[in-house]
């Protein structure tokens, strides 16, 4: 995290309707709670990193990788009892790790799909935010963010540490999201990793990609926390909206939109730089030619923790 901590802002997102939260009924509430699990594990240079795990098979959880990464061991706490993770598969760029747990006996959820999702939907967030009790956040999807094969979910539910690793539901109850990462100073400022990498990474596990539960590799770092310049171009473009810094995310979203003409995020962010330079019209031309609603003002800068 120490290339973002000082440099993420708010990025401009679709004006959407406040939604009517959707808070998941008692009965969905309670069974979900029951596969969202507490992860403990001892680090390598002494103390604990706290998480939090969803079920995905009986004796199978994912998590984030910044959790698990400098741990010598993995417990998974569950019904007052720690069951020690004996396997581990990694995907340290996507922020991801499963692990096999022998004798969890946990709830395996639904999975659904990011890519179904819409601006504006309302999910749910469940996590142990500060490593203590579980909690439940209602929000809604404020963006979809094309990265790697899929869309990294940006929403409104509120998780902090401890919560890394939970997970995001829609009204359904399906998993979409895995809680990875947030933005501070605002209501919209929570990554989600998109369920499709959770499915895509088990089915590789169930290929023979488990290895014996230790450290991590220490070079390699996720996406959301390597060099900006290593950086997604969402991510990019943060960095420019926070300082104001509008000729140059003209032509980061101009560029963009070249290599990625369907993805109507780029559209909009050049439409912030074009308005934000006093071109209201070659804006608006911008946004009308896609049909988007307009882009409110950038909120003021942020900075970054998980």
């Amino acid at each position: 995290m120490k290339y973002l901590l000082p440099l993420l802002a708010l990025l401009p997102t679709l004006a959407v309707p406040a939604p009517a939260w959707a808070a998941l009924d008692q009965a969905a509430y309670v069974s979900l709670a029951a596969s969202v699990l507490r992860v403990e594990a001892p680090r390598q240079r002494g103390g604990f990193s706290l998480g939090s795990a969803v079920a995905l098979e009986s004796d199978k959880v994912v998590t984030n990788c910044h959790v698990t990464r400098d741990a010598t061991a993995i417990h998974i706490l569950r019904g007052g009892l720690r069951y020690p993770a004996r396997w581990q598969a990694s995907d340290i760029g996507r922020d991801l790790c499963l692990l096999d747990v022998p004798g969890l006996g946990a709830q395996p959820v639904a999975l659904g799909r990011a890519a179904e999702l819409t601006i504006g939907q309302p999910v749910t967030a469940l996590g142990y935010t500060g490593g203590m009790g579980i909690q439940n956040s209602t929000g809604a999807v404020i963006q979809l963010h094309r990265h790697d094969g899929s869309r990294v979910i940006q929403s409104s539910n509120f998780f902090n540490s401890g919560a890394s690793g939970g997970g995001l539901f829609d009204d359904d109850g399906r998993l979409v999201g895995i809680l990875t990462f947030r933005l501070r100073g605002g209501e919209s400022h929570y990554f989600a990793a998109p369920v499709e990498w959770v499915a895509q990474m088990l089915a590789d596990a169930q290929r023979g990609s488990f290895r014996q539960v230790m450290p991590l590799d220490s070079q390699q770092l996720p996406y959301w926390q390597t060099h900006p310049a290593s950086q997604p171009r969402f991510l990019q473009a943060a960095v420019l909206v926070r300082n104001d810094r509008w000729p140059e995310l003209e032509a980061l979203a101009r560029d963009w939109l070249r290599a990625e003409p369907d993805d109507t995020e780029p559209r909009q962010l050049l439409a912030t730089a074009l308005a934000r330079q006093g071109r209201a019209d070659e804006a608006g031309a911008v946004l009308e030619r896609a049909r988007v609603t307009p882009i409110p003002s950038p909120a003021p800068s942020a900075s970054t923790t998980r």
